[in-house]
């Protein structure tokens, strides 16, 4: 059986993020998402699936999204933009085959698209950056129109509920499961261990604490991407609503029969939790697989990216970023290499502390940016 002939039984679903909830290895995954973004595409490298359907375009032109890269790379196989139809026609369970661009089921072609190999994404890739400064223009503009409406944010009209953990003179870790977060979160390890922040999980971002061996302290969100473990895990739930109290969350986490706290705000969950964990008196906020790009917001499909702006200006004093630090270097680092990068940290650090009022979080910072860059 060739590369283009592909048997498997289907699995279905319009958001790929609960269809990997079931995926299992040698499957096929038939799925409706465009621009598909890096965090999908992982988790379909981990389900080992054989191939990938998709209804829509995972490279519509708008920016360069790396999913469909990821996928080819790993050896799996993508038939591209066989349109909506394929999602009623296509029986969850149901044995499947792929015949080159087409997509077989109880011997009959149900749907036609392309294939896309290495070659393809390449000329895809190379015209979405041709409109990568158009769609950067949007984004800007998008942004500087919410940040008016959402300044809120940081001149203290929004008042995060009272939970129990305690907050305030600790350090926080906030876990989003954005790009390389199992990576980053492994990276801190011994921080972790050292310094026993309290521990906040985005939606799934409490999965991805629990996939680590770590009981999340509390778990934030609307509620849409985390397991039922993860709600029942015993971390204090706080459900994210729309500033004007709609919570589309909260049914769910009710059915449960769990408590919880609801938090009115604008902006993404990961922005409030910031604002939590600032608003409750954090000494330090460290955060792995947080969004902080045009690219991050855009593979969320959200045009703009208000409120994390806001809410870094806000809370940018004590934050830590710790996003890619698994990536910051492989090797064994020199001494010479080592002494650089430490004076290069110190110097712009050393300016702030002898003109700023509060020496404390600077030497935080100081200090974990340093076992970052170790491993430590």
């Amino acid at each position: 059986m060739g590369i283009s002939e592909i048997r498997g039984i289907a699995r279905v679903d319009a958001r790929t993020k609960n269809l990997l909830k079931r995926l299992r290895p040698a499957e096929i995954a038939v799925i409706d998402h465009r621009d598909l973004d890096q965090v999908a595409a992982e988790g379909l490298v981990r389900a080992r699936v054989k191939a990938v359907v998709n209804a829509s375009p995972s490279i519509s032109g708008r920016y360069p999204n790396l999913g469909p890269q990821i996928l080819v790379e790993a050896g799996i196989v993508l038939l591209d933009d066989v349109g909506p139809e394929v999602m009623g026609r296509v029986k969850e369970g149901a044995p499947v085959e792929l015949r080159g661009a087409s997509l077989w089921q109880h011997g009959r072609e149900i749907a036609r698209g392309r294939l896309l190999d290495r070659a393809a994404i390449a000329a895809l890739m190379a015209q979405t950056r041709d409109n990568l400064r158009a769609e950067l223009e949007k984004f800007v503009q998008n942004t500087m129109d919410y940040a008016i409406k959402e300044k809120e944010l940081i001149l203290g009209g929004i008042t995060p509920p009272q939970i129990r953990t305690k907050i305030k003179g600790r350090q926080v870790l906030v876990v989003v499961r954005g790009s390389n977060y199992r990576e980053d979160l492994a990276a801190l390890r011994s921080y972790i261990r050292e310094m026993r922040p309290v521990l906040i999980g985005v939606d799934g971002g409490a999965d991805a604490l629990l996939e680590a061996g770590y009981r999340p302290d509390v778990l934030i969100g609307d509620m849409d991407s985390v397991s039922d473990e993860a709600l029942r895990c015993g971390a204090e739930i706080v459900v994210h609503a729309y500033p004007d109290g709609r919570a589309p969350g909260l049914a769910r986490v009710r059915g449960l029969g769990i408590p919880c706290h609801l938090f009115p705000a604008p902006g993404t969950s990961e922005d409030i939790a910031m604002l939590l964990a600032y608003e409750r008196g954090a000494d330090l906020i460290v955060a792995v697989g947080a969004h902080s790009n045009m690219i991050d917001f855009l593979e969320k499909g959200r045009p703009g990216m208000a409120s994390t702006f806001l809410v870094r200006l806000k809370v940018g004093s004590i934050l830590v970023d710790a996003r890619g630090v698994s990536r910051l270097y492989h090797g064994r680092l020199k001494t010479g290499y080592l002494v650089g990068m430490v004076v290069a940290a110190f110097l712009p650090l050393l300016a702030l502390i002898l003109v700023a009022k509060s020496i404390p979080p600077l030497l935080q910072i100081l200090w974990v940016q340093v076992k970052l860059w170790l491993g430590l």
